[in-house]
């Protein structure tokens, strides 16, 4: 049986998804507003006799803020759609039940089941509301940490220690940044399982080069947002980048943050011996946290990373987005020879064909030490442009 309790204490591997339910007016008789039924957290999970599925049990706990995302797939729960607002003197009684039902090995529903049964007293005499529900079903994405082991050459070889460090950092990222309508929703973490994510549909940005430009301001407004808590991306590039339609209109997520540091680490070189990751625990809280850096994607990474010098993984991401930016505006995928990149030397022909954000291009792909950060004023020029 999988059972956790966080009603005391919530770890960070532990984070627990939680939420909160308006209820609308009802156009029958004129009622006062009654106040949203508070927060909604999980108290327990089951491992059911069915394969496959798990018993979610929530605990309602009023007046108690939490900063992780509501288990909603939209802007507003569906359940606003059907509740109606309870007359004054109603005692109204509330039952939630989630369940969680694999699909495949790394898709799952959700369901979100809300009862209601209470009684009403008004001029004199009772009406009984008759129980009713309401259901809201989506698919969430499971991210399982895949470890792996190999014999070569009579040594055993595993993987363990970075899927760990990627693991965990990718953790950070979605329990210590603000939520964001540019980052996947993170709705918690399962105890021996792994991440449950919002499943996103569609292409990466790569399918959509040269046809939509105007996607870069949203990219940056997302970045910005990452970087005001502190951490880098690590490995942006056009796959890391995924196109979402919604009613007509394209919009994006930033994804895959495994290679994500702390601006207020120190950076140690990818050829360096392989850090800990749990190693600052054990630390004084003054000591800097020690963090290994790698290369992302190809042309993305910046020259300094290649170089093993990297000293600010926030300016980093500004030469990867740079290089999106060329991408976008080329309509094609560039390419950098990593020998001369290394030495930030570009193609002389690398901006041919970029109008509209040729120089802010410049201001991002410049030598670290000269490069612009990426800031939130940035924006009304991408806008512009």
């Amino acid at each position: 049986m999988l059972h956790t309790d966080h009603r005391n204490s919530r770890p960070p591997l532990s984070k627990v998804p939680t939420g909160g339910v308006s209820i609308p007016s009802v156009p029958v008789t004129p009622m006062r507003s009654v106040p949203s039924v508070g927060s909604v957290a999980v108290k327990r999970i089951t491992l059911t006799s069915k394969k496959n599925w798990w018993m979610v049990e929530l605990d309602e706990e009023e007046n108690k803020l939490h900063s992780s995302q509501p288990f909603s797939s939209h802007a507003e729960p569906i359940l606003n759609d059907y509740i109606p607002n309870p007359h004054p003197h109603c005692q109204l009684f509330r039952h939630r039940r989630v369940t969680m039902h694999q699909e495949t090995e790394h898709h799952f529903f959700f369901s979100y089941t809300c009862y209601l049964l209470g009684t009403i007293q008004s001029h004199g005499g009772t009406v009984t509301l008759r129980p009713g529900f309401c259901i809201e079903l989506f698919k969430c994405v499971v991210k399982k940490p895949e470890v792996v082991q190999l014999e070569i050459n009579g040594e055993m070889q595993s993987n363990a220690l970075d899927v760990t460090t990627q693991f965990l950092a990718e953790l950070r990222v979605y329990t210590r940044v603000a939520p964001h309508r540019n980052i996947p929703v993170f709705m918690g973490c399962l105890d021996g399982i792994g991440m449950v994510l919002e499943f996103l549909e569609g292409g990466t940005l790569y399918d959509y080069l040269g046809q939509y430009a105007p996607l870069a301001r949203v990219l940056l407004d997302a970045l910005t947002h990452l970087h005001a808590y502190g951490l880098s991306h690590g490995d942006l590039s056009l796959l890391n980048v995924q196109v979402i339609e919604r009613r007509g209109e394209l919009t994006l997520k930033i994804i895959d943050f495994g290679r994500s540091v702390a601006a207020d680490s120190a950076l140690a070189p990818p050829d360096g011996d392989p850090v800990d990751p749990w190693a600052h625990l054990n630390t004084e809280r003054h000591e800097p946290r020690t963090e290994q850096i790698f290369p992302g994607t190809r042309p993305f990474s910046a020259p300094e990373i290649l170089r093993g010098e990297c000293h600010d993984a926030r300016l980093a991401d500004a030469y990867s987005f740079g290089m999106v930016l060329v991408c976008l505006e080329r309509g094609h995928l560039v390419d950098v020879m990593p020998w001369n990149q290394r030495k930030d030397l570009h193609p002389t022909d690398l901006l041919d064909g970029c109008t509209l954000f040729e120089g802010r291009i410049r201001q991002y792909l410049r030598r670290w030490d000269e490069r612009r950060r990426l800031l939130r004023e940035d924006l009304a020029d991408v806008t512009n442009a």
